[in-house]
């Protein structure tokens, strides 16, 4: 009988918990989504820039040999 009575209580005890609800987990993920986005965001934007920068070196390369070799 008591283990009975043990059973159903841990059954009891094991239902009674529920998972976490939809809402909940958008609630504690939002925060971490707006700050990966702005990280995402700075990164991509340092990326941009290098990138121009490498651009901006090649015309430079470009223009240099260009001129030395018209000349």
């Amino acid at each position: 009988m008591k283990k009975a009575a043990l059973l159903v209580i841990s059954l009891s005890m094991l239902l009674s918990f529920s998972c976490a609800s939809k809402d909940y987990v958008r609630q504690q993920i939002e925060p971490l989504v707006d700050r990966i986005s702005k990280l995402e965001a700075e990164n991509c934007c340092q990326k941009a820039e290098e990138a121009a920068k490498r651009c901006e070196r090649a015309a430079q390369k470009c223009e240099k040999g260009f001129r030395t070799g018209a000349a």
